[in-house]
């Protein structure tokens, strides 16, 4: 009597455990699933903003080139100031003179 309740209450533990451990798997399998999920938005996420920093690296190169391309132009302007300054005060002074 004493060796089958014995049984019965390891039968009943057993019985409990497996219980216990499917719902477990249960539970795993839906965290996965989720975090699964959670990855692959992650992902599509990561691609989008690839993306984005892409066009903005190729508009960042494109201002920079116009600002090079800008003080240029400047450093131009400013090297023959006055070069042009005199050139044009000789011009008007010969249209004075023309006169």
């Amino acid at each position: 009597a004493e060796a089958e309740t014995a049984e019965k209450d390891a039968q009943a533990d057993y019985e409990e455990m497996m219980r216990d451990s499917a719902d477990k798997r249960t539970l795993d399998s839906k965290a996965l699933a989720h975090k699964e999920q959670s990855k692959a938005e992650a992902e599509v996420d990561l691609e989008a903003y690839k993306a984005a920093k892409a066009g903005a690296t190729k508009e960042l190169m494109a201002t920079l080139k116009y600002i090079e391309s800008l003080h240029a132009e400047c450093d131009w302007l400013l090297k023959y100031f006055d070069v042009r300054k005199e050139a044009r005060a000789g011009e008007v002074d010969s249209l004075v003179k023309a006169k």
